[in-house]
């Protein structure tokens, strides 16, 4: 075993999920806040287009987050950057055909600080992304609404 833990290259955060609807239903649940708001944020100043730069809230942890949509292609992928002043990181969502069903694939880079603090913030990011897949699936194959991303965090709970 190896005891040289140091990093040769960042850290990326890959995540994917099948989604049983069409590539155009997929997309717009990620572009289309009105959508996107009953599975991930709670609020967005406006919608996923090239050139937008919005803010995107989680009033149940009083966070939020700047972002800046770089690239659109309609039904088959969305590039922002997202973070605060302190990190931005940039994440690509591609909406995959498969069968009449989408592959959402997410890819996120950009982690910035110590190969500590970048690993853990590219694991914590996957982790959280495969919450709001299995969200948005719920949604859109079953019309539940899951709260996985706000209860994955309960405040004032100590582990």
């Amino acid at each position: 075993m190896s005891s040289d833990l140091r990093l040769t290259h960042p850290p990326i955060a890959t995540k994917g999920m099948l989604i049983r609807r069409p590539p155009a239903e997929v997309f717009r649940a990620f572009a289309d806040p009105a959508v996107t708001t009953k599975f991930w944020f709670t609020h967005s100043t406006g919608a996923l287009v090239a050139g937008a730069k919005l803010t995107w809230r989680w009033e149940m942890f009083g966070a939020s987050a700047s972002v800046t949509v770089k690239e659109v292609e309609t039904d088959r992928r969305l590039v922002f950057d997202w973070g605060n002043e302190q990190s931005m990181r940039t994440v690509e969502l591609r909406f995959v055909p498969w069968q009449d069903h989408t592959f959402v694939n997410l890819v996120e880079t950009g982690f910035t600080g110590t190969g500590d603090e970048m690993a853990a913030a590219a694991v914590d990011s996957a982790s959280g992304f495969a919450l709001v897949f299995a969200a948005a699936k719920a949604l859109l194959e079953h019309g539940i609404t899951l709260t996985v991303v706000g209860d994955h965090v309960v405040p004032g709970l100590k582990l």
